[in-house]
Parts: structure tokens; C-alpha cells; sequence
């Protein structure tokens, strides 16, 4: 069994994946938050044509860099149109994903981190500005996360597979997550290691949707079942890293097969 990398990127700061007691339910879900600010139509027209409704309302946690009307009415003339037919959705995925970061990060991450990598493969800078976009709202609270309305569109600029963005960010999670939890593992905390590993999982089910071979999805749920079972922090830890091993593997072996078409 592979020792692979950590889970640095999801813990985009020491607390980014756990619950604060300012996250509670009595905020609504990203979308609901959306909808009710009423800047947001196009985005969430978007996010409904590429199938992502599903995706932000889920548990997370996310936080979202949300483009508001305004945003995209700068963007070339035609360009949203395009970009909302069918023959297109997968382009829009790809812009919409590059807006979304597994994790809660704050405002004051922002000014301590330098990049993370999107659900779409790709980094997204970050710092006084997102790429280019100003930040003109910070840290509206979602149930499921953290929403930052933003004043332009992101644009990704490349440095993920093409092919499969989302497999590559993946692969980056179940890389990180081992890292993160093996040594946690060797120390005998065997609780928080299982604990990164089940959020690793957690999130990979409700962001992969249909971005993810259905080989690797299987291994995930079977995974979490089998640590549902158990009491023992050692055997739910094991259950999860076989999974995430079995899911690294199959996306490996489905990247290959693409590359090879």
C-alpha cells in the first residue's frame, strides 16, 4: 500500500474542512444564499444548464468565488449564450468549477495563502484580488460553506488536464489526504486520521457527479459503509484508505485509457 502525498489542499488552513460554531444551520444552503441576493441569476442559470445545482447545495463544506450579473455582462458579447447550450456543458463546467474550492476558506486565508487548486484541476490565485476580480463581498455564510462575490468572471488558465479536470483534482485530494493521515496514523491517533480520510471521500462523492469514473465513486461508498460498520478507529481508518487507494487506482488506470483514445 502506497504512502502518497498530504491533505494540505483541503485543509486550506489548519480548520479550512472542520465546522465552526459561526457555520451553523440556521444559514441557508449556497444557493439558497444565492437566490436570495438576487445579484446572481446568470450564475445560478449556469449552474443549473451544467448540472452543479446538485453539487453546491450538497454538504460540502465549499467556498465559491461568485461572479455576480454584473460580472458576466462584461464578459464578450455572446459568450454566456454559448456557453448555456447543451453542446457546451462541459465547457461550462470547467469555468463554473474553477470557481469552486473544496473547504472553507475566510477573507484572512486569502491574505495567507498564495493559490488552491479548484475543483476544476486548476490553481486559482489568490490574495488582495482572485486572479483579476476584485472581492467586493467576504465571507457571506452558507450551511454548506463559504460564498466571496466577486466584480469578473475567472477565467481558468490551463495546468490541469483538459480531458479530466476533475479527475486530476482528485487524484491531488486522495494524494494529500494520505499524507496527511499516515503519520497521524503512526502516532496512534488513528480517529483523526480516519477522520481526513472520511472527509476526503465525502467530498470526492459530492463533487464528482459525473466527472468521476463510476469505478472509483463504487470504492468510495463501499469505503464509507464499511467504516460505518465498525467502532474500532484503526479498522475505519484502514476501510478508508483501502478505499482511497482503490479510487486513486482506478482513476489512474481511467486517465491512462483516455490518454491512450
Amino acid at each position: 500500500m502506497r504512502y502518497l502525498l498530504a491533505l494540505a489542499l483541503l485543509l486550506a488552513s489548519a480548520t479550512s474542512l472542520t465546522a465552526h460554531p459561526d457555520d451553523s444551520a440556521r444559514h441557508n444552503d449556497i444557493v439558497e444564499v444565492a437566490q436570495d441576493a438576487g445579484q446572481f441569476q446568470t450564475l445560478l442559470a449556469a449552474a443549473e444548464a451544467a448540472g452543479l445545482v446538485g453539487t453546491l447545495k450538497g454538504d460540502g463544506p465549499l467556498t465559491v468565488f461568485a461572479p455576480t450579473d454584473k460580472a458576466f455582462e462584461r464578459l464578450p458579447a455572446g459568450t454566456v449564450q454559448r456557453l448555456l447550450r447543451p453542446e457546451n456543458r462541459s465547457e461550462l463546467r470547467a469555468l463554473l468549477t474553477y470557481h469552486v474550492v473544496p473547504g472553507r476558506i475566510r477573507a484572512r486565508d486569502l491574505l495567507q495563502q498564495s493559490s488552491a487548486r479548484t475543483v476544476n484541476g486548476a490553481r486559482v490565485p489568490f490574495g488582495l484580488r482572485i486572479q483579476g476580480a476584485n472581492v467586493i463581498q467576504a465571507d457571506v455564510r452558507a450551511s454548506n460553506g463559504i460564498i466571496h462575490v466577486i466584480d469578473a468572471v475567472l477565467m481558468p488558465s490551463g495546468g490541469a488536464s483538459a480531458a479530466t479536470p476533475m479527475a486530476a483534482a482528485a487524484l491531488d485530494l486522495i494524494d494529500r489526504a494520505i499524507e496527511r493521515g499516515v503519520p497521524l496514523f503512526n502516532r496512534g491517533d488513528a480517529d483523526a486520521c480516519a477522520a481526513i480520510y472520511e472527509v476526503t471521500a465525502r467530498a470526492l462523492l459530492t463533487l464528482g457527479g459525473d466527472d468521476l469514473p463510476r469505478q472509483t465513486m463504487r470504492a468510495l461508498e463501499n469505503g464509507l459503509r464499511q467504516m460505518g460498520r465498525t467502532h474500532s478507529a484503526n479498522d475505519r481508518a484502514w476501510a478508508l484508505r483501502d478505499a482511497l487507494d482503490e479510487a486513486y487506482a482506478s482513476l489512474r488506470n481511467d486517465r491512462r485509457m483516455m490518454a491512450g483514445r
